[in-house]
């Protein structure tokens, strides 16, 4: 459904696509050199959380040897990780939003700084759950802030493919996990995974130094802060040269007064009392970061080792070598995904992803049922196709959708109850892996993660809207009008009025055909 809405003299206007209020022009705007950097600068914090996912991958089983640990202090270990970061990314919001993105960047840095090093020099069981926590704190920090960071840098009609970039470093920081297990292989057993864990300390050093040399803030937070000449030098930076980016300035405002004309109530109230385009933001936003996660990406990938053992590869190097296999094309396929979020549109995508997860998990699940000899070959195949359709979908687009959805007065807080909720779900999911498999079997588990993916098809076919190519301060009245929001609608309404009023903004007398195109009552 979509709704217009008029000015005192009759003229409509209405949600489209566009950098702006005023764009709608069909011409593809260049990615500027700046917003690249400082894309792939945010992008060095996402190393973090895929080099902890890529080492413990194969440090895991080492750690359990070496400190003699059972099974299920081995599973504890593992999920602790995402247990920890639920607390950091409920803490993300309030730097966020009191003292700006860079400081949230530094705080996540060095929270895993100290838990690295903590981890490489525990002697026991009790140091090492210490040292997890300070890791799990900084990634909850790094995935609240890593995505909204991006899209609030990126012009939107190239978000899609820059917001994906998180992903694409996640996978980068996984590879280079796996390659340590490759370059510490013939070290003795207990000092490997030390040398593994301590070397994860080079990229939050980076970030740090990136941060503090490169890195400029968000340009929506200086708006939001009244610091509109910082916020418009920062934002010609990320355009190109001659474009004007006063209406941009312009449209972060009326979105930011927008949400307080619709919401007098601030704070949390704000998302525990929503309104109905509020609330479909938090239910699209929240569930898609859930259904990456309950589709068993982190748990398959923090125990593929114990999946290829299963399977009937026993030899260590022959594990190692399928572990760097399969992170490559994880990788590979992010980046050719992020290429088609931007071109045909984030439904799409989903669906192909989910489709391809599904046939995936059940190929996997059958070799698990006969013999596993000649399993081998197919459980390889099944888990390289599982990793290469879930990067084609499911894994960028589940921060791309949050990052882009919520509303500009609640962007911060909605990334972390959408990171709460998904290392909720993590933790669930890595900590109970060996003891499901084993419980329902093999076979049966991969079987329930496919039917788990089909249902996540279902949510996604009726609860997601197409966002491809609308800006950031474009989504509350997009969202207003699939859900007929009258509050919101109604501050839009008397924001027009204003900016008339004004005379600040040229008046559009004849919009683009109508579209309803991933719209939704």
């Amino acid at each position: 459904m979509s709704t217009n809405l008029s000015s005192p003299d009759g003229k409509i206007y209405k949600s489209h696509e566009g950098e702006h209020h005023g764009d709608f022009s069909d011409a593809s705007l260049k990615i500027t050199k700046s917003t690249y950097i400082y894309a792939i600068c945010a992008a060095v914090n996402s190393c973090n959380l895929g080099y902890d996912v890529g080492v413990n991958t194969h440090a895991g089983g080492l750690i359990q040897s070496d400190l003699g640990l059972t099974e299920v202090q081995r599973e504890l270990f593992v999920g602790s990780l995402n247990f920890w970061s639920i607390f950091g990314s409920l803490f993300a919001h309030w730097i966020c939003d009191k003292y700006g993105r860079r400081l949230s960047f530094r705080v996540a840095a060095i929270s895993f700084i100290i838990g690295l090093v903590i981890m490489s020099l525990a002697g026991g069981y009790t140091v090492l759950m210490i040292g997890r926590v300070f890791v799990g704190l900084g990634v909850g920090f790094g995935l609240a802030i890593d995505p909204l960071y991006i899209a609030e840098v990126s012009p939107a009609a190239h978000r899609g493919e820059m917001v994906t970039w998180s992903e694409m470093a996640l996978n980068l920081g996984i590879v280079l996990g796996f390659f340590s297990g490759i370059v510490f292989y013939g070290v003795e057993d207990s000092l490997t995974w030390r040398l593994m864990f301590i070397s994860g300390a080079i990229l939050p050093i980076v970030m740090i130094i990136l941060v503090r040399t490169v890195m400029p803030e968000s340009p929506r937070w200086l708006v939001d802060q009244g610091r509109d000449d910082e916020a418009k030098t920062i934002l010609r930076t990320i355009y190109p040269e001659g474009f004007n980016v006063d209406p941009v300035v312009s449209d972060i405002k009326e979105a930011l007064e927008r949400e307080r004309i619709a919401e007098q109530a601030m704070g949390w109230n704000v998302i525990l009392f929503p309104t109905p385009a509020i609330r479909r933001m938090l239910i699209v936003g929240v569930g898609i970061a859930v259904a990456q996660q309950a589709v068993g990406i982190d748990a398959i990938q923090y125990y593929l080792i114990d999946v290829l053992e299963q399977s009937g590869i026993e030899s260590d190097k022959g594990r190692l070598g399928v572990l760097m296999m399969l992170g490559v094309l994880k990788l590979t396929f992010i980046f050719i995904g992020g290429k088609l979020f931007d071109r045909k549109g984030r439904r799409p995508m989903f669906f192909v992803s989910l489709a391809g997860l599904v046939g995936a998990l059940i190929m996997i699940s059958f070799t698990f049922l006969g013999d596993q000899n000649k399993g081998t070959n197919f459980t390889v195949i099944g888990l390289a196709l599982y990793m290469c359709f879930f990067s084609l979908g499911m894994g960028p687009g589940a921060w791309l959708i949050p990052s882009e959805v919520f509303a500009s007065s609640i962007r911060a807080k909605s990334m972390s109850v959408a990171t709460f909720f998904n290392r909720i779900t993590a933790t669930l999911m890595a900590s109970t892996f060996l003891t499901t498999a084993n419980a329902i079997g093999w076979a049966g588990f991969f079987i329930m993660l496919a039917a788990i993916a089909a249902l996540v098809a279902a949510f996604i076919f009726f609860f997601l809207p197409e966002t491809k190519g609308r800006s950031l301060e474009d989504m509350s009245i997009y969202f207003a009008e699939i859900t007929n929001d009258s509050s919101l609608l109604d501050a839009e309404a008397k924001i027009i009025q204003e900016r008339e009023a004004k005379g600040n903004v040229e008046m559009i007398s004849a919009l683009p055909p109508d579209s309803t195109e991933g719209q939704m009552t």
